[in-house]
């Protein structure tokens, strides 16, 4: 049997071969294209700001009975009213909640609905599949003991799930600001030294590092707005501490709020902090280098050995055997 019996009637071998080609040419120059693509990451920064802006400003305005009308009218939803209806979003927990997800970068108010929700129905979504594939579809036979296994782990992963994908992007959130902190503490030594404000400072250096590093911009454009809008600066800065998680970010609002209440000179401090985090940024890169040694002797013994042995010995054996050959002949 041909393969020309498989294909419909007026198409050939080598039209499918000719259209395949085409379609693989196009599916590359689409996948080149993209990343060639240059995307703005100041444009949804900038509508998140606004809405922030907007938010803070309708709470310090707005009267309790306006305050709680648009709460309610926002909280309509399925997922709002699954966790509302079982209590899945406690008191303690729903606080610490708020700061993991602002940490990785979730910020909006439906953003612990989601997350309580998905930790209550993902366990029974995730143990209802693999009750499926076992049970059902039967794809691989395995014993009882190791089907229960499988729906187990299917639904501890369902559960902390969630919580693996938001610790991992908070790491790598975390850093990006690592990276880019010393280039904004520079440009906050500049803003100071030209005499401009705290706010004016965090607002240039979010408008200077947006396509520098997007996460500086945001959590400096966010900051200098809390700092426009909230009655105590303080509560900004701290903030800022809280939304990040880190020891070098709370050094810089433990010196900002030095500053504010004992009226010290911003700069100096900064210049300080800005040498000390490039310190710290190159012992890290020397901390690396130091281990690369160590870390790359493993896959050498498993890669590169077994190819050498064989350059080097393979010959040697061959003659052996030939040699060998010849004497028992």
């Amino acid at each position: 049997m041909s393969f020309q019996e498989y294909l419909p009637d007026g198409i050939t071998p080598d039209m499918l071969i000719l259209a395949l080609a085409g379609l693989a040419a196009l599916i590359t120059a689409l996948a080149v294209w993209n990343t060639l693509l240059v995307r703005d990451p100041l444009g949804p920064r900038l509508k998140a700001l606004a809405e922030r802006r907007a938010a803070l400003k309708a709470g310090i305005t707005a009267t309790p009975n306006r305050r709680r009308a648009k709460s309610k009218a926002k909280s309509v939803g399925l997922m709002r009213g699954v966790v509302k209806r079982f209590n899945l979003q406690r008191t303690k927990k729903s606080t610490s909640v708020v700061v993991r997800l602002a940490r990785a970068g979730y910020r909006s108010k439906d953003a612990p609905i989601v997350y309580a929700f998905l930790k209550a129905i993902l366990p029974f979504i995730f143990g209802a599949a693999a009750v499926l594939v076992m049970y059902v579809l039967k794809t691989w036979e395995m014993t009882s003991t190791y089907k229960l296994l499988v729906i187990a782990g299917s639904v501890g992963l369902g559960f902390f799930g969630p919580s693996f994908w938001v610790y991992n992007q908070t790491t790598k959130r975390q850093k990006e600001l690592r990276k880019g902190l010393p280039d904004a503490i520079d440009l906050m030594v500049i803003c100071a030294e030209a005499g401009l404000g705290m706010d004016a400072a965090f607002s240039r250096v979010a408008r200077e590092m947006g396509k520098a590093s997007p996460e500086i911009a945001d959590e400096y454009g966010l900051t200098s707005v809390e700092l426009s809008f909230l009655p105590d600066r303080r509560q900004a800065l701290l903030n800022l501490s809280d939304r990040t998680g880190l020891k070098e970010l709370r050094a810089i609002v433990n010196t900002l709020m030095q500053t504010e209440k004992y009226g010290t000179p911003l700069a100096g401090s900064l210049r300080v902090l800005s040498a000390e985090f490039r310190n710290d940024r190159l012992m890290r890169a020397e901390e690396k280098a130091a281990k690369l040694p160590a870390l790359l002797t493993v896959p050498m013994i498993i890669f590169i050995l077994p190819c050498l042995f064989i350059v080097l010995l393979g010959p040697a054996i061959f003659r052996i055997g030939d040699a060998l050959e010849r004497m028992t002949g």
